[in-house]
């Protein structure tokens, strides 16, 4: 059984069909990978799949369990965690704060998470553990809006982990990164692949293609290709189309 399932998946807005009949299987131990061309439908996919969109039609399965139609929090709750292609931090406050606000064990207090929190040492010392493993050791104090970009991608990451997932989401991590700080990235996530399970939605090929162990192609709101990148560079539709030059 897969960890994630997800099967017949249909979306639409108004009178446009988003999606049709996806159809998608992300195995544990694995990073698995989503890439098409703009327009495909991978970020409704990517939506869906994360609880921010119900299907119209479809179902989805984390470890078993359906979750179709759950709220984010609720999946998130089950072992899911996900960034945003648009990053989403408390800008003003320090990259530590913005890791244990997203612990369990302060989320799950009764009155506010900010309160008393600098007594919470047993937070600190996880979020600091985070820090660690995102490259941010050093940082801790430091303003979110006062890091580099490419440290406030690692920084996104860090706060999904703190959630102690089981499978990680990850959409578009590399927009916006030149190559200093995407070939950073690409060390963080081949590290972190070894410890938790990973999804990628991602416009860079070659990124995708060196990470990932099964990619799925996208288009036309459909699934029209899957298999390793061994495989998909020998795709005769991807050899064809504009992403099998980037991803060779």
């Amino acid at each position: 059984m897969a960890l994630f399932e997800a099967t017949g998946l249909h979306k639409r807005f108004g009178d446009q069909v988003v999606l049709e009949n996806i159809s998608l299987r992300f195995e544990e131990g694995q990073l698995s990978g989503i890439m098409g061309p703009n327009g495909a439908g991978k970020t409704t996919c990517f939506n869906v799949l994360t609880g921010r969109y119900r299907p119209d039609r479809g179902q989805v399965r984390f470890a078993g369990e359906d979750i179709t139609g759950l709220a984010p929090r609720q999946i998130a709750r089950k072992g899911l965690a996900r960034s945003f292609q648009i990053m989403n931090l408390f800008d003003d406050d320090s990259a530590i704060d913005n890791i244990v606000i997203a612990l369990p064990a302060v989320r799950a207090r009764a009155w506010s998470p900010w309160r008393d929190l600098g007594r919470d040492t047993a937070a600190y010392d996880e979020a600091a553990q985070i820090l660690a493993r995102i490259g941010l050791a050093g940082k801790e104090r430091t303003p979110a809006r006062r890091l580099s970009y490419g440290e406030r991608r690692a920084l996104e990451i860090g706060v999904a982990l703190a959630a102690r997932p089981r499978l990680l989401f990850l959409d578009e991590p590399t927009a916006g990164l030149g190559a200093e700080g995407t070939a950073r990235l690409f060390e963080l996530i081949a590290e972190l692949k070894r410890q938790v399970s990973i999804v990628i939605i991602e416009h860079d090929m070659k990124f995708l293609f060196r990470l990932a162990d099964r990619i799925s192609v996208i288009h036309w709101g459909q699934v029209i290709a899957e298999g390793t990148p061994d495989a998909l560079r020998g795709n005769p539709w991807v050899q064809r189309s504009s992403l099998g030059a980037v991803a060779a």
